[in-house]
């Protein structure tokens, strides 16, 4: 059999602060993201990466990445890329880099990645809106430090 064309399939993605590459080839993901928990909003991120990987496909592909706001409809950010893999044995790594993402909004937004058009994976990335704690009444704060040189 000779495959023309073979979907592939998503091994991995993970949100992250930043991906690194190693001299040797081996990728590095700094700041594994599970939610987002801000004193206030809006807040802006500086950048927020999407870490896929695709294995066992054959041919070529267009991946998209969509973040998406709590009402599930507004687009909050996308990236698309085309990558190609040459063998069903084959993987392909890919990283969506999004600079100056702002939160307006705290609640479930989603990241769904795509390849084809075809909804391979949609994870929810919760924005979580935690003020600081106010100090107990009748408390003082200490008095702030003046910079050493």
């Amino acid at each position: 059999m000779d495959p023309s064309r073979i979907l592939p399939d998503l091994q991995s993605s993970l949100l992250c602060e930043d991906v690194r590459q190693e001299a040797n080839g081996n990728f590095m993901l700094i700041g594994v993201i599970g939610l987002v928990r801000v004193p206030r909003l809006p807040v802006t991120a500086l950048k927020l990466c999407v870490f896929n990987r695709w294995a066992a496909g054959f041919g070529q592909f267009n991946e998209e990445v969509r973040l998406i706001a709590p009402d599930q409809s507004t687009l909050v950010r996308k990236s698309s890329v085309k990558f190609a893999l040459k063998d069903v044995n084959m993987h392909a790594t890919n990283v969506s880099l999004f600079g100056q993402v702002q939160f307006t909004e705290a609640g479930v937004h989603y990241v769904e990645v795509l390849v084809d058009e075809v909804m391979k994976l949609r994870y929810p990335l919760n924005v979580v809106l935690a003020p600081p704690k106010q100090a107990p009444e009748g408390t003082t704060p200490p008095p702030p430090q003046a910079p050493q040189s």
